[in-house]
């Protein structure tokens, strides 16, 4: 373990239900440390994370903050910048002189004396990660990775097994991936997002420019960015290239040519095209590290997804359901282009809950038309996060941008109704929201 790390016993996380936060708070945990937290509302994440010992509260008061972990010598306070500013817990250990941290420091801290995989972009990190880690593991390798999403297969979002490599998602969010010390970076996309943040999507695209200049031996850059490295891309002249796709039930059987080979018929179970970019990213890294190709052809095959990343629910002759993360209209596009391909000439209901004003306010035009793409689309309020509301900028402005012709918002206290009275052939629900709360209620009525 880094130096820096050796001498604290105690972790205390504020925002310990997001995905990052509880992957950092089991692997300390896995250290033997003292780790309890703090987060807004009650998840199944909490819940996961309480079965292993770690104590969590959900009220914003010091005095229940553990008295362990008051002891300001051996402890560490983490926090994510989703916390807002007035948050009493947060302004308490900072008036007082805590040792206090971003997520991304620490992760930037654990990347430091370990060799590092880092994969950014603002689509496709999460899943790009999780088959990494995954082919690293299956390969032998002696991984630790920490992944935006819970892998199917580990049903965690922590993998360990051992300290030899790290595998970690860039987050672009905050210019958090500046933090990091990565040996082979992945770039997989720039669109402009989080511009509360960046405010232009320039300055965006000058962080991944500095970020990826942090690479130590390998760049890999999405065909077509404007950065220059190693390239990967579906059927062009990428250095990583997938070729000679096909569909056999569902699975993306394809060949990928390398710089110097070509590896034939490898299978991929995830559908959509940006999927088969992400397994190919993934592919190239490993290689790149030097995992052995026919470990990695083996294991891409039993790669079973990211939860709420195309994820079927319910997969039948009469009715699909699946879950998605997607909360920006690119990856909107690429979950239609997904959905069209597996279950072509079939009507698909798409629920879509918006996540951030800001982002609503910046994507309006390209969020109604890749939700007009869909055959009936049912929208939910905006899910505010961080975020106070911003006026003029509803759901119901966003709805009468839609072309559709079918087309409602609802609330979630009428939701399952609404979905059941459309008569679906497929349903989606769309966000990054709580609105994978309703998942289960969701299966449950469409299984009746």
């Amino acid at each position: 373990m880094n130096k820096e790390l050796e001498n604290i016993k105690n972790i205390y996380f504020i925002g310990i239900g997001g995905i990052g936060m509880s992957a950092l708070a089991r692997y300390f945990k896995f250290l033997g440390k003292n780790v309890a937290g703090y987060d807004k509302t009650p998840s199944q994440i909490t819940t996961d994370l309480s079965k292993i010992g770690i104590e969590i509260h959900f009220e914003d008061e010091v005095s229940a903050i553990p008295d362990v972990f008051l002891n300001k010598e051996e402890t560490l306070i983490v926090y994510t910048p989703a916390i807002p500013v007035d948050h009493k817990e947060l302004n308490y250990v900072r008036d007082h002189g805590y040792d206090l941290k971003k997520r991304a420091e620490v992760l930037g801290i654990i990347t430091k004396n370990t060799y590092t995989l880092a994969v950014a972009g603002t689509h496709g990190k999460t899943t790009t990660t999780a088959i990494l880690a995954h082919l690293l593991k299956e390969s032998g390798a002696k991984v630790t990775a920490f992944l935006g999403g819970i892998s199917e297969n580990y049903n965690s979002n922590l993998i360990l097994e051992g300290n030899e490599v790290v595998v970690v998602e860039a987050d672009e969010f905050d210019r958090s991936f500046l933090q990091l010390y990565p040996d082979i970076v992945a770039v997989t996309s720039m669109d402009a997002d989080h511009l509360d943040i960046y405010e232009e999507a320039n300055a965006l695209e000058e962080s991944f420019v500095e970020f990826s200049s942090r690479a130590k031996d390998h760049l890999l850059v999405c065909n077509g960015l404007p950065i220059s490295g190693i390239t990967f891309g579906i059927e062009d002249n990428s250095d990583y290239c997938a070729q000679h796709i096909r569909i056999d039930n569902g699975t993306y059987i394809f060949d990928l040519k390398t710089p110097n080979k070509l590896i034939r018929d490898l299978h991929l179970n995830l559908p959509g095209r940006h999927n088969l970019l992400n397994a190919i990213t993934a592919f190239a890294i490993a290689m790149l590290y030097g995992s052995p190709t026919t470990s990695l052809a083996k294991a891409l095959l039993s790669f079973k997804g990211v939860q709420r990343r195309f994820s079927y629910q319910i997969k039948t002759p009469d009715i699909v359901y699946v879950d998605d993360y997607a909360h920006h209209p690119t990856e909107i596009n690429a979950l239609h282009q997904a959905v069209r391909e597996m279950h072509p000439d079939r009507k698909v209901l798409a629920v879509f809950q918006p996540h951030l004003y800001s982002r609503t306010r910046d994507f309006a035009s390209d969020f109604a038309a890749s939700l007009s793409q869909f055959d009936q689309l049912l929208l939910l309020d905006i899910y505010p996060a961080r975020e106070l509301p911003i006026e003029g900028i509803t759901s119901q402005w966003l709805l009468e941008m839609i072309t559709s012709e079918d087309k409602k918002l609802v609330s979630k206290d009428n939701l399952v109704d609404e979905i059941l009275k459309s008569e679906p052939e497929v349903v989606v629900t769309i966000g990054a929201g709580d609105i994978g709360e309703e998942v289960n209620s969701i299966k449950e009525a469409l299984l009746v």
